[in-house]
């Protein structure tokens, strides 16, 4: 495995830093305080290229490998401390834009991905119902095939950019008794008779992300909105997560390093008892442990990332960066509100806020202990 980069990626990377420094995460402090979606800079972001980044050019996209995809979100990470637009918009890249790009038709790859890679269009994922988290297949939202179409009833939560989304990729099962074989995928333009949002959800961290309810009360959609054949959705969505699983945390990585970069400038210039608190042990071990963390969540990122370029399948690697980086960014989250003491729990200091957002990590796009039970299985347990 070669993780060297070229000149090119390097500094397209510094661009990515540059840009997400100057343009992105403005009055982040309020926006936060009032979950305010910042769209301003998600257009933004579209315009700069980020939400097309690994899709054909055909389609609006960049065509950027895997590898050079990671190394710019890690750079967004690193220079946009707003982690709730960026976690929008990986959801968006991994669980919408690819499922399309991946098994959608000629028609549908036109008429959405070149909207959505211009972020002129956001889309949102409809798996999870008030049910069914862990026990993804377990759905209760169906969909009755009639004259032309489908109609789908049902509900989803946990919905990230559902109040803003103007395109949901939505699962739901054409006959419960085939278990995930019954699982479809459906693409529901916003507006469609019988598809509402419903309440926005208040949550702990990534609070500029919005998340909330998708409701279908015989919702009809044409033949034409289905997302590959019929009983494909569980293949759609396990495609969809490892994609996300393997992504959707590199950002985390550049994060983590301007965490600690911050961290070891805290350490040196914060005095007490006449001496730089760097100097007192339990906060340099603290600071080594972050290190650590750092590098190794790095490594198995682009393991991942070279793996997924070579076309090999990834299943279990995904699985281990998603816990390795979830995992490193909640303790090193905790590491850099102790350096920080007093300072770190004040919400203008900008520390505390990390914490907060690390915690959804944990959670989404299959918890911690779902991936060690993928790990698990995947050893022969």
């Amino acid at each position: 495995m070669d993780f060297s980069w070229s000149d090119e990626q390097l500094e397209f990377k510094r661009s990515v830093i540059k840009f997400a420094q100057n343009e992105l995460g403005k009055e982040l402090v309020e926006r936060e305080r009032q979950a305010e979606f910042p769209r301003d800079e998600w257009r933004r972001c579209g315009q700069f290229g980020i939400l097309g980044l690994p899709f054909p050019e055909q389609y609006g996209g960049s065509e950027a490998d895997i590898l050079t995809t990671l190394l710019t979100m890690e750079g967004l990470g690193y220079g946009c401390r707003d982690n709730g637009l960026i976690f929008a918009m990986n959801a968006q890249l991994w669980s919408v834009q690819m499922p399309i790009f991946s098994f959608g038709t000629e028609a549908q790859k036109e008429r959405y991905l070149p909207s959505l890679c211009r972020g002129e269009l956001i889309g949102a994922h409809g798996m999870s119902e008030p049910d069914s988290g862990s026990d993804a297949f377990s759905l209760r939202t169906r969909a009755q095939r009639v004259d032309g179409g489908y109609l789908l009833n049902g509900s989803k939560t946990f919905v990230t950019n559902a109040p803003v989304s103007d395109l949901a990729v939505v699962f739901a099962t054409v006959d419960p008794a085939k278990g995930m074989w019954g699982v479809t995928a459906f693409l529901v333009d916003r507006g469609v008779p019988g598809f509402t949002v419903g309440r926005n959800l208040d949550k702990m961290g990534l609070r500029t992300s919005p998340m909330g309810e998708l409701i279908l009360q015989d919702c009809w959609v044409p033949e034409d909105a289905r997302l590959g054949p019929e009983g494909s959705g569980a293949k759609i969505f396990n495609h969809s997560m490892e994609w996300e699983r393997s992504s959707i945390l590199a950002s985390h990585v550049g994060a983590m390093e301007r965490q600690l970069e911050e961290c070891i400038a805290y350490a040196r210039q914060r005095q007490q008892f006449s001496q730089p608190i760097g100097h007192f042990q339990s906060v340099a071990n603290r600071i080594a442990d972050m290190k650590v963390r750092l590098e190794t969540a790095r490594l198995i990122l682009y393991q991942v990332a070279w793996l997924k370029k070579q076309g090999k399948p990834a299943v279990m690697e995904a699985a281990l960066a998603k816990l390795t980086l979830s995992e490193a960014y909640v303790q090193s989250s905790m590491d850099a509100i102790r350096i920080h003491g007093g300072y770190g729990y004040m919400t203008e200091f900008q520390v505390e806020r990390e914490l907060r957002d690390a915690v959804g990590g944990t959670l989404y796009s299959g918890t911690s202990d779902i991936q060690r039970n993928i790990i698990a299985r995947l050893l022969g347990l």
